[in-house]
């Protein structure tokens, strides 16, 4: 068991009036992480903490920050096997998942600090004579940062670094299935030498989300706010920044589709699905939610992913090596129970895996789904995926863009123009040709259409969500004026 404390201005604090929560280990009930159960008035401290600290830090020269930002992603690689006893602990996922969140989230930082050059602007012709107009990007102020605990350390980096690269200063919200893991990021941040209240760490029990959530939204000096979770919160926290006038970027649920088309390699696409579907237990936001299937090759393909499902190793991530460890709670299970039970009952074929009695779920496939099947159109968030078998091409667009949802999807064929053709026409934000669902990398623009969200994380694209872009003018020669 581990106790946290926040972090406010530079200093490790408790809640006022030393209230607290736990988060339980979800395969044995063990209390993982002790942590503060903060007040609206704990976070508003924060807030003003981030809004003291901001002229000082945005006025700190690239290169500073840069140096800053690289010591940080020395620091989180250097807290490896604390993040993965965090990890394991608090949402049961495998140390190979925690290590490839520290690998990538340490890029993240790199990535970050590599960008705080390329904050640039540019010069636009005036119709006034001698009046130079120049559109500038500046830090927008306080940034407030959600991340969720399923991706926890790629995703908490993710909420920070580039809005402390551009300058802004940042309050991060750890989420309260993994307080203790949030926790350590901000340690990293800390140990890197940013000066007080430049990042500031608040958790909260989860009773107390709304309150603590829209403290912080109103505050005057938050100027951006980014939330990555579920759909139906993101639609929330929309509301609330319409409330207030604050922008958001929002990436949210997501229902891949994985098309495998008639000429497609079938190993590698039995590969990326396995990756793609299984990697966490299936709870990634990119996670292979629909494998569309041409029937040419349906029966071939089933059963080589079968073979490859039904090989990975699975269980208690405190006890060893696993690829799927423990989901993070018993509603994923009962979820991903009644999926199954309606699919079967519809007329599907269950091909490996099954219902579970406990978080340690297998790897489960069911082929031959329809529309009528909740797992069609329900994002299972957990290792219970639906194999969907089409006729043609045509029929495999229409069926990968009948979904709310439009993250990440990805396209197998041998023939790569007519897959990048049909990429070109699937809705979503994010698409892979030959790849799998699940892929993410720092310099790149990330974030979903419809019900996934909007805006975008990562490299330039994140420089233009996290400053404002002022126009400024000079007048280099005497004005006219008409009277």
């Amino acid at each position: 068991m581990s106790t946290i404390s926040m972090l406010v201005d530079g200093k490790h604090i408790q809640a006022s009036g030393g209230a607290t929560f736990e988060r339980r280990n979800p395969l044995d009930g063990s209390v993982a992480t002790t942590a503060p159960a903060a007040t609206a008035a704990d976070a508003v401290a924060a807030v003003d903490a981030a809004a003291r600290a901001f002229p000082a830090w945005s006025a700190t020269g690239p290169s500073e920050r840069r140096a800053l930002l690289m010591k940080a992603a020395h620091a989180l690689e250097a807290k490896a096997d604390a993040f993965a006893l965090a990890v394991a602990a608090e949402t049961g996922g495998s140390a190979l998942w925690a290590g490839f969140n520290v690998h990538l989230a340490a890029g993240m930082l790199l990535e970050a600090a590599a960008l705080t050059t390329q904050i640039s602007g540019e010069v636009i012709p005036s119709d006034v004579p001698g009046s130079l107009a120049m559109a500038l990007r500046q830090p927008a102020g306080v940034v407030l940062g959600m991340a969720p605990w399923n991706a926890p350390i790629i995703l908490g980096v993710r909420a920070v670094a580039v809005p402390l690269a551009c300058g802004n200063t940042v309050v991060m919200k750890g989420s309260e299935l993994c307080p203790a893991t949030h926790g350590l990021i901000v340690e990293a941040l800390q140990d890197a030498g940013l000066p007080p209240g430049v990042v500031n760490f608040v958790t909260n029990a989860p009773s107390d989300a709304p309150l603590v959530v829209e403290a912080m939204i109103a505050h005057p000096a938050v100027r951006r706010v980014n939330f990555t979770g579920s759909t139906r919160v993101g639609k929330i926290i929309a509301s609330m920044c319409a409330k207030y006038l604050k922008p958001v970027v929002l990436e949210l649920g997501g229902k891949a589709p994985l098309v495998i088309l008639d000429d497609a390699d079938i190993d590698a696409a039995v590969n990326a699905a396995a990756f793609g579907a299984f990697a966490n237990s299936g709870q990634i936001c990119m996670s292979t939610e629909r494998i569309i299937v041409d029937s040419k090759i349906a029966d071939e393909f089933v059963t080589r992913l079968a073979t490859k499902a039904n090989g990975l190793p699975l269980g208690d991530p405190r006890k060893g090596p696993v690829v799927l460890g423990s989901v993070v709670d018993m509603t994923t299970v009962e979820r991903c129970n009644a999926l199954i039970d309606d699919a079967l009952a519809k007329g599907a074929k269950l091909v490996c895996g099954g219902k579970a009695d406990s978080t340690l779920m297998p790897a489960t496939l069911l082929d031959h789904v329809t529309p009528e099947m909740h797992i069609f159109s329900q994002e299972s968030f957990g290792p219970v995926k639906p194999i969907v078998r089409v006729n043609g091409l045509e029929a495999a667009i229409a069926c990968a863009n009948d979904s709310e949802y439009g993250l990440s999807a990805a396209v197998f064929g041998r023939d790569v123009g007519r897959a990048m053709n049909v990429a070109g026409r699937i809705q979503s934000g994010i698409c892979h040709v030959n790849g799998p669902t699940v892929h993410d990398e720092a310099q790149m623009p990330f974030g979903g259409v419809k019900a996934s969200g909007y805006g975008r994380f990562g490299g330039k694209a994140g420089i233009h969500e996290f400053t404002e872009l002022r126009w400024i003018t000079v007048q280099t020669t005497p004005r006219h004026y008409p009277f």
